[in-house]
C-alpha cells in the first residue's frame, strides 16, 4: 500500500511538471492529438523531470500491482489528482478553496477504508481472450484520441485524458498477466502500445486544456475498468465481510478526486485579442 501511495505522489507531481513542459512547447496545429508535441515537449526540462517521476511511479505501481488487488492500486492512483491539485496551487497559481481541501480529506478517507478492506490479489487465469482484448483496447485508445479533435476545448481535454487513462488501465491489467517476458504474449504488446498511447494522449490533453480536467479523465479511465477486470477475471477479493467497505472506499476516493477536477480549474491564459478588447472597453 505504501508503494501504491508513493506511486500516486510521483504521478501527481509529474502531471504538473508535464503540464508546464507541454505548455512551454511550441504550439502545434489542429485540435486533436499532436504527435510531434512529444518531441517538442522533450526539449523542456520540466517535462523530462515529469517523465522521471513517472518512471519511479511506474516501478512502485508494478510492485503494488503484484501484491494488491487492482481496485486498491487504482483508487490509490486516483489520489494523484489530489497531489496534482495541491502542487498546481503553488506552481500553476491555482487557488484551492475549502471544497477542494475537503475533497483532499475525502480522498484520504476513502484510501484508509480501502486499506482496511483490501484482501489478497487474485490468481485466476482468464486465458487468451483477456490478453487479446487488452491489445485491441490499446489500439482503440488511439482512435478515441483522433476523434477527440472535433470536440469543444474542455471536452477535448477530458476525452484525451480519459483515453490516456484507458491506456494506463491496460498497462495495470497487463502487469498482472505477464509472468515473464514472452515475445508471443499479446499482453506484453498491450502493455507497450497502451503505455505509449497513454503518454501521447495525456501529453496532448495537458497541452489542450486544464491540467485537472485532463487528469480527471485520466483517473476515471485508469480506475473503474481495471478494478472491474480484477474482480471479474483475475479473482481479486476483499477481506471477509468487508466488500461493502472496499466498494464504499473506492467510490469515495474516486469521487473525491473527480470533485477536485470540477473545482480546480486554472484560469485560461489571456490571449492578445482578449487583452486588446479589455483595453478598448476600458
Amino acid at each position: 500500500m505504501m508503494c501504491a501511495l508513493g506511486s500516486a505522489v510521483c504521478f501527481g507531481a509529474a502531471s504538473v511538471f508535464q503540464a508546464l513542459g507541454a505548455r512551454a512547447a511550441e504550439p502545434g496545429t489542429g485540435g486533436g492529438v499532436d504527435v510531434a508535441l512529444m518531441w517538442r515537449a522533450l526539449r523542456q526540462w520540466r517535462y523530462v523531470a515529469g517523465l522521471g517521476m513517472d518512471g519511479l511511479g511506474f516501478v512502485l505501481q508494478v510492485v503494488a500491482l503484484r501484491t494488491l488487488p487492482i481496485y486498491a492500486v487504482g483508487a490509490s492512483l486516483a489520489a494523484s489528482l489530489a497531489v496534482t491539485a495541491v502542487i498546481a496551487s503553488r506552481m500553476l497559481k491555482v487557488r484551492l478553496r475549502r471544497v477542494e481541501w475537503a475533497a483532499v480529506a475525502v480522498v484520504c478517507l476513502g484510501l484508509a477504508m480501502l486499506a482496511l478492506a483490501s484482501g489478497e490479489e487474485g490468481h485466476e487465469n482468464p486465458g487468451a481472450i483477456l490478453e487479446w482484448g487488452l491489445l485491441a483496447a490499446a489500439f482503440g485508445v488511439l482512435l478515441i484520441g483522433a476523434a477527440a479533435g472535433r470536440l469543444p476545448e474542455r471536452s477535448r481535454a477530458l476525452t484525451l485524458g480519459l483515453a490516456g487513462g484507458i491506456g494506463f488501465g491496460v498497462v495495470e491489467i497487463a502487469v498482472r498477466l505477464i509472468d515473464s517476458p514472452d515475445p508471443t504474449d499479446p499482453a506484453l504488446y498491450a502493455l507497450l502500445v497502451g503505455g505509449g498511447s497513454a503518454f501521447l494522449l495525456y501529453t496532448s490533453a495537458l497541452h489542450r486544456g486544464a491540467v485537472t480536467t485532463a487528469t480527471a479523465g485520466l483517473v476515471l479511465g485508469e480506475t473503474i475498468g481495471p478494478a472491474v477486470a480484477g474482480v471479474v477475471w483475475l479473482g481479486d477479493r476483499t477481506r471477509d465481510g468487508l466488500a461493502w467497505l472496499a466498494l464504499l472506499g473506492f467510490g469515495i476516493a474516486v469521487t473525491g478526486s473527480l470533485t477536485l477536477a470540477r473545482f480546480g480549474e486554472p484560469p485560461p491564459p489571456a490571449t492578445p485579442e482578449a487583452t486588446a478588447d479589455a483595453q478598448h472597453q476600458h
